[in-house]
């Protein structure tokens, strides 16, 4: 053995084992490439990404913690989501909301056609 050295384990590490899993298919509409950290409400992602919001509410990605999917302009491509864990409060990146995220809800996640000019205010309310 050399100090600091690595010995991995034999066999695949399974993530959240026995955690139900949603399927979702992702298009990024816009014109630059988005990316979606581990660990981020994944309905409250970038609004270029085109998906079902609702069926992604209180779910985010299911990669390992600390890496990230990018997305590229023009590509539709399906992720694996996973539910939040733990307290489920999601302080948010993109509104000021800090409940726990409960359910399924277009209210909650913003779900709004974009053609209503209507989404999420600051206050986390829709607007």
């Amino acid at each position: 053995m050399v100090p600091g050295e690595v010995i991995p384990a034999e066999g695949v590490v399974e993530t959240l084992p026995g955690a139900p899993r949603v399927e979702v298919e992702v298009t990024n509409a816009g014109d630059r490439p988005v990316q979606v950290g581990s660990h981020f409400h994944f309905p409250q992602a970038n609004r270029a990404l085109e998906f079902d919001r609702g069926a992604a509410h209180g779910h985010r990605l299911d990669i390992a913690a600390g890496t990230a999917v990018r997305f590229e302009p023009g590509i539709t491509r399906t992720v694996t989501l996973v539910p939040l864990a733990g307290a489920r409060v999601v302080p948010g990146l993109t509104t000021a909301r800090g409940a726990p995220q409960r359910g399924t809800s277009d209210e909650r996640t913003g779900a709004r056609s974009p053609a209503s000019g209507q989404g999420l205010t600051a206050g986390g309310g829709l607007g």
